[in-house]
């Protein structure tokens, strides 16, 4: 393939200590339509990847001061999203090529080389390189897409949520008992689908990585028994009883200290009873927090069980999953564990669980005690 299909030609660094090797290369490879670089040691080839990155490196093995291999390596601890094959070029044996791929090198020719074999492998090359960018770009997109769309759903659902409680608070007129109901109905479902919104904006900006947190020193006590007061009475309403079990004294003002983002905390405790309560249908909620200490770290420790359905085998492989909700007929996006797990990571902490089904659940959520 020369490059009839690409308006740009794709750039490639050739590294060689000869000169010679390189003009050859050189030759070969603008027959075929691509631009070329030529470098002849790895300290220089290492700066050219910095300022200007190629499509592809060909790279001689064998250079002083720094070989192929260590070229390599150094370029693939470079932290860029961008993806450059390498082609080692080697004199040597099958240990040199296992070396060369275990540095990070996509592929191998030796010495000497067949001109139709090295452009084959060149043109191999390209190929995967153009999928991958291609496969970046559509993800990017997407990503794009999906924050733009959470962020523009937001309004009109907080618009209605702020109409609907005036409705209920009587501020335009009296109603009936009965359309007060179903006013309530319709904000529990504009709240539920406000969350969700909501939670996928959040995982949308952690993918883009641009998801920040904001560290500072939180009690975990008045965290829990905040979301505790808000959703209970959720928990009423399906006749369920909320016991909150704390082990902290009051009187403690270091009891339960932990250091983390005070509103992303919220939001774990807040998805992990909010489940609980949306999963059970008869029975009670139990909340405990207590501390404990391991063979490293003095962990705070919260316990949310339920007596709900349990989480089926086949389940509990994926349920941590972007998008993978389980089963039941209640799972929602399959997005608040995630986000969930991936706080509590943050957060040098974790998320453990343990069910059966038709025996309810008890998650765990365990942060390093600040």
């Amino acid at each position: 393939m020369s490059l009839q299909d690409s308006q740009i030609a794709d750039r490639i660094l050739a590294v060689d200590d000869i000169p010679d090797n390189l003009f050859l290369v050189q030759a070969l490879l603008e027959s075929e339509g691509y631009e070329v670089k030529l470098v002849t040691n790895g300290e220089t080839a290492l700066k050219e990847v910095e300022e200007l990155p190629p499509s592809l490196i060909l790279l001689d093995v064998m250079m002083p001061e720094i070989d192929g291999y260590e070229v390599t390596r150094r370029i693939r601890n470079i932290a860029d999203d961008n993806y450059i094959p390498i082609l080692l070029v080697t004199a040597f044996d099958d240990a040199s090529v296992v070396e060369g791929l275990d540095a990070g090198a996509d592929d191998f020719i030796r010495k000497p080389f067949d001109t139709d074999e090295l452009l084959a492998r060149v043109r191999s090359l390209l190929r995967l390189k153009h999928s991958i960018d291609a496969q970046k770009k559509m993800t990017r997109q997407r990503e794009d897409f999906v924050s733009r769309l959470t962020h523009d759903l937001r309004t009109p659902l907080v618009a209605a949520d702020r109409m609907l409680n005036l409705f209920l608070q009587e501020t335009f007129c009296k109603i009936s008992p009965e359309m007060k109901k179903a006013i309530a109905a319709m904000v529990r479902s504009n709240n539920n689908l406000l969350e969700m919104v909501n939670t996928l904006l959040e995982v949308s900006r952690i993918e883009a990585g641009k998801k920040t947190m904001n560290f500072e020193s939180c009690r975990m006590n008045s965290i829990v028994e905040e979301v505790v007061q808000e959703l209970s009475p959720l928990a009423q309403e399906r006749e369920l009883t909320v016991e909150f079990k704390n082990d902290f004294s009051e009187e403690n003002e270091d009891a339960g200290i932990v250091n983390g983002d005070r509103l992303e905390l919220r939001r774990v405790v807040s998805n992990l009873i909010g489940n609980a309560i949306k999963f059970t249908d008869e029975g009670k909620i139990e909340i405990r927090l207590s501390e404990f200490t391991d063979n490293t770290q003095d962990w705070v420790k919260l316990d949310v069980e339920d007596t709900g359905y349990g989480i089926a085998q086949e389940d509990q492989k994926i349920i941590f999953e972007r998008f993978r909700s389980g089963r039941n007929k209640r799972s929602g996006s399959g997005l608040g564990l995630h986000l969930s797990k991936w706080i509590a990571e943050t957060h040098n902490g974790k998320i453990e669980f343990a069910s059966e089904l038709g025996k309810g659940s008890v998650f765990t959520f365990l942060l390093p005690r600040g």
